[in-house]
């Protein structure tokens, strides 16, 4: 099966409980999975599929634990022509900047040579107070293509 990273973006935890709900509902499919609170790409070789699990914050940037990530994708510029990704984003939309921040990381990932195995889902914590619940379900509706 397959080697999935989850790299999280959070401020309060909230997307890293998500990622560990996705994580343990990839696992019962025998996936081999690993939840990355500080990724760093170094680390990330063995993974051929990368799931980002990241809210915004502030005014549309990332959630600062997710920062140096996105710093190592930017000046390392690193061939990730092998790898596949998805994007669960959470945010609030009452904010006009609803979900901005992990879209920084996808446009370097985008840039670098990866593709996303799956369209994004926007998770709005406004009509969905319980975020685990559309990510399971998103998660549910593509887990065959891993």
């Amino acid at each position: 099966m397959a080697k999935v990273a989850l790299l999280v973006g959070t401020t309060l935890g909230g997307s890293e409980y998500v990622a560990d709900e996705m994580a343990a509902q990839l696992a019962e499919l025998n996936h081999q999975t690993e939840v990355f609170i500080e990724p760093n790409i170094d680390e990330l070789g063995d993974f051929s599929l990368w799931i980002i699990v990241s809210s915004t914050h502030g005014a549309g940037d990332l959630p600062d634990n997710i920062v140096p990530f996105y710093k190592q994708l930017m000046i390392e510029m690193p061939d990730l022509s092998h790898i596949q990704f998805a994007l669960c984003a959470i945010g609030d939309s009452s904010y006009d900047t609803f979900c901005q921040g992990p879209e920084m990381i996808t446009e370097l990932l985008l840039q670098n040579g990866s593709k996303a195995i799956v369209d994004k889902i926007q998770i709005d914590v406004q009509q969905d107070p319980i975020p685990e619940e559309p990510a399971l379900a998103w998660l549910l509706q593509w887990q065959h293509l891993i």
